[in-house]
């Protein structure tokens, strides 16, 4: 299972991963990381993992696939959130911060699940307003004044 979940945040992709996910899952998350791409110069995603146990060939090979298509477009992503309590997700996420140095990856304990929605959310540059300052409705993907 992959579903796409909701984020404050416009360049922010946040989805939901467990069990058995498929190629038709994966390619969803894939268009919505195009479709913010589209709008967006920066992404970041945020991606929770649960108890995730397999990919099926159509996934893995979908997954290889579009991540080799991206090397060249890793500029365009700014902040990766992963949040998981499975010790060997986060040697993995940690590995490909190193290997893919352009983009900032972060692994959170599902306990701290806000604290991960909150991280990709400031661009470059940016930085939230002040204390007090009231924001209605979803955060705007947008810098504040430094």
């Amino acid at each position: 299972m992959l579903d796409l979940i909701t984020h404050s945040a416009g360049h922010v992709v946040a989805m939901k991963a467990g069990g058995m996910v498929t190629g038709q899952e994966l390619q969803r998350a894939i268009d919505a990381i195009e479709a913010a791409k589209r709008s967006h110069p920066l992404v970041s995603l945020v991606i929770i993992i649960d108890d995730l146990r397999w990919m099926t060939l159509g996934a893995l090979l979908k997954d290889v696939g579009y991540g080799l298509t991206q090397l060249g477009d890793l500029k365009r992503y700014h902040r990766a959130a992963v949040v998981t309590d499975q010790a060997w997700l986060k040697h993995v996420a940690h590995l490909e911060e190193r290997l893919f140095s352009a983009v900032e990856i972060h692994t959170f304990a599902r306990r701290d699940h806000a604290a991960a929605m909150g991280q990709p959310r400031a661009l470059p540059g940016c930085q939230r307003p002040r204390t007090g300052t009231a924001i209605t409705g979803p955060e705007p993907a947008r810098c504040w004044p430094v």
